[in-house]
């Protein structure tokens, strides 16, 4: 049965009590790309967070830091002029507005003036400069134990040390080999390359050698004379970067590196995690087919193995995403992420692989683990339990296992906890709701709401936006869709259809929020007559293991099977114009899309792919074989998935972008899709981006999402 939500910006609109004509007005393609973000955005807190340990919160207004609690008022805590008198005295230049900053402790702040780290006493107004960093410095680390800054320059690892001098960590000359930055194409939760101890006495970090890795040249026309550069591109089936972890002991000046057997050499160390006394490193180490995933100790002082405390295999995938997080007052033990049992739960180890207990199971996901109160006997976690599209926040005793939820609206919530556990701000928003922040104890109960936020597309005349399921392909499995009906609707008559798409694993386009998780382009696709739909079918994400798996050794196949279903369910509507289907993707999304026009000709009429995939084995390892396994491996897997295969398939009209300067989806791709169309003699149209790598950004965009709705206007509509 479809379970449908039916609440628009119509029906918004009719609340309001709103006249017709304030309700005429029509986005602009500037509104629709850069407004999203600014005029339209819902209004916000600007850096609303707890104040250090206390259970009172800090915000930004006016370039001012505010500070309240639950139960008083804001008042003001620093101000601009507060931090540039300070500055003064430090002689550094002024700020002209107040920066991002942390909490040291409850009166202290700490933030960047340029390449100065500075602390700032509240109750003193004063600035202390901790550290001044070289200028090329990226990749930046701080330590708050010892105030030290770990960093890289090029390809090397450096810090400063206590005396404020530059300290190298490796002096690595070949240009293959690149020290304390992501690896493996930040995949498996990668996200950085360098790992302080606990303490500070240490310092964990990447070191990756891509002599073997085979370099793709970029033409970057942005320069006096086009500037080749060779990229790093290791493709399905060929050779790897050969990763390895090294641990410098600050006391000591000395490497030593972690003795990980397991596997071939081109295996991945994922999840890199120091034990909570900093005397244990804690790795994943997964074989390079990622079917088989060990959890491993080793000694952070020899770098010598000790123990594997688990082990994970699949036949289709392996995918550890998330580091250990360890209990301080319980240094034994640590919570563990895995969707071994068909969904991410977290399970609670000791140190020496014993399981101690699951605390989270069901047919659901723990999307976000929070982290502990205080006292450790609380763990806040999200949650998908009461809806896929949903977000809501726990609260979990470790003792007894005890949960509440502790955001009751539907929708999807963003929450940050108090240190004490005593309460929460909870930022959410819905599909009918902009965002509502509210403060919130610990069990849930409101508060102090500190934000209703208005609709800000109240006077423009939008489409009206339902949610809802259809089964998928299987016949068994809901899928979630999007649907947005032309603004001045007319049951009466037929209109054409735009699908967005993307449906590849780590994306899910449909959610409870404001607008539904649509961009305002949607929408303005809408006002120009269009049904615009989504579809997250099988292989998309947070629906579990199963659900994402189907995909394993066959992309673009069952999420094809699914989005039929989709283009069935638009068929039934008495609204839509069968004979007028388009669809439209990016990415993963325009590896769908290209897919959909040639697998099914008589279906859709037009089509704009963005940087698609066209051939997996043209695409990185890491990603690539993960699904799909290498070329030697799944050469029927290869064929099936390719579309230079199906060019010569293609009926309707195809328009294909590409940032000229990809690094991610290779140009390989879609000139070679152009190619084939030459050979088999088949119109294609193609539009290239001199300035963009994988995503059309600023201004650019306007002119992409320009040329995309033009290209649906004069072949579709």
């Amino acid at each position: 049965m479809k379970k449908t939500i039916i609440l628009g910006a119509i029906c918004l609109l009719a609340l309001c009590d709103i006249s017709v004509y304030a309700q005429d007005k029509v986005l602009s393609m500037k509104d629709a790309i850069i407004g999203q973000w600014q005029d339209f955005y819902p209004e916000n807190i600007y850096k609303l967070d707890w104040r250090a340990d206390k259970d009172e919160y800090c915000f930004i207004e006016k370039n001012t830091i505010m500070v309240a609690s639950p139960k008083l008022a804001a008042k003001k805590l620093v101000s601009l002029d507060d931090l540039n008198a300070a500055l003064s005295v430090a002689s550094i230049s002024k700020l002209k507005r107040i920066p991002a900053f942390s909490w040291v402790d409850a009166n202290t702040i700490q933030f960047w003036a340029n390449t100065s780290l500075l602390h700032y006493k509240i109750s003193e107004k004063k600035a202390q400069v901790v550290l001044n960093a070289d200028t090329k410095a990226e990749n930046k680390s701080f330590c708050e134990v010892n105030n030290q800054l770990a960093y890289t320059i090029e390809n090397n690892l450096y810090f400063v040390g206590k005396d404020g001098s530059d300290v190298a960590v490796t002096s690595d000359s070949d240009k293959n080999v690149v020290n304390g930055q992501a690896v493996s194409r930040n995949e498996y939760g990668i996200d950085g390359g360098i790992f302080w101890s606990p303490r500070g006495e240490s310092l964990a970090f990447y070191r990756k050698d891509e002599t073997n890795v085979t370099s793709y040249p970029l033409v970057d026309i942005n320069t006096r004379v086009g500037d080749l550069r060779e990229e790093k591109y290791p493709m399905c089936g060929m050779s790897s970067e050969l990763v390895s972890v090294g641990v410098y002991n600050l006391k000591t000046s000395k490497t030593v590196w972690i003795n990980a057997t397991d596997f071939d050499k081109e295996r991945y160390l994922t999840n890199v995690s120091w034990g909570a006394a900093g005397k244990f490193i804690y790795i994943q180490v997964l074989n390079r087919a990622s079917n088989h995933m060990k959890l491993n100790k080793y000694d952070a002082a020899t770098g010598e193995f000790v123990k594997t405390l688990l082990e994970e295999k699949d036949d289709r995938w392996v995918e550890p995403q998330h580091k250990l997080i360890f209990l301080t007052n319980k240094p034994n033990q640590f919570i563990y992420q895995s969707n071994t049992a068909g969904y991410n739960h977290m399970f609670l180890y000791t140190t020496e692989g014993k399981l101690i207990k699951q605390l989270t199971k069901g047919d659901w996901m723990v999307t976000k683990v929070l982290g502990f109160d205080k006292l450790e006997k609380n763990l806040f976690f999200e949650s998908t339990e009461v809806s896929p599209a949903d977000r809501h926040v726990y609260k979990l005793n470790l003792k007894s296992g005890k949960r509440v939820q502790l955001t009751k609206d539907a929708g999807y919530h963003d929450v940050k906890f108090s240190k004490s556990g005593a309460y929460i701000i909870d930022n959410y928003s819905s599909l009918n709701v902009p965002r509502i922040i509210n403060i919130a104890d610990s069990r849930g109960k409101i508060v102090k709401n500190l934000i209703k936020a208005e609709n800000k597309l109240k006077d423009y005349n939008l489409g009206e936006i339902s949610l809802g399921t259809i089964k998928s392909a299987d016949e068994k499995t809901d899928l979630h869709y999007r649907l947005i009906k032309p603004a001045d609707f007319d049951p009466s008559k037929r209109y054409p259809v735009v699908i967005y798409v993307y449906g590849g694993p780590h994306a899910q386009l449909v959610t409870n929020r404001w607008l539904g998780g649509a961009r305002l382009w949607e929408q303005y696709m809408a006002q120009r007559g269009y049904v615009v739909f989504t579809l997250d079918n099988r292989g998309s994400a947070n629906r579990g293991k199963e659900f994402e798996a189907i995909i394993h050794r066959q992309c673009g196949q069952p999420e094809m099977a699914d989005q039929m279903k989709g283009v069935d369910f638009l068929k039934s509507q008495t609204y839509v114009d069968a004979d007028r289907i388009g669809v439209h993707g990016w990415s993963y999304g325009g590896f769908m899309t290209i897919s959909l026009i040639t697998n099914y000709p008589d279906v859709f009429k037009v089509a704009v792919a963005g940087g698609p995939v066209i051939d997996w084995k043209w695409y990185e390892i890491m990603y690539g074989e993960r699904y799909m396994d290498t070329p030697e491996e799944n050469p029927e897997g290869y064929a099936m998935t390719s579309l230079i295969n199906k060019a010569k398939d293609l009926k309707g009209k195809l328009l294909i972008c590409q940032g000229a300067i990809d690094k991610t989806v290779l140009w390989q791709h879609s000139l070679s899709f152009v190619r084939e169309c030459i050979k088999n003699n088949v119109q294609v149209d193609y539009f290239p981006y001199p300035r963009a790598e994988h995503n059309v950004r600023g201004m650019d965009r306007i002119h992409l999402k320009q040329k995309v709705s033009n290209y649906f206007d004069d072949y579709l509509k």
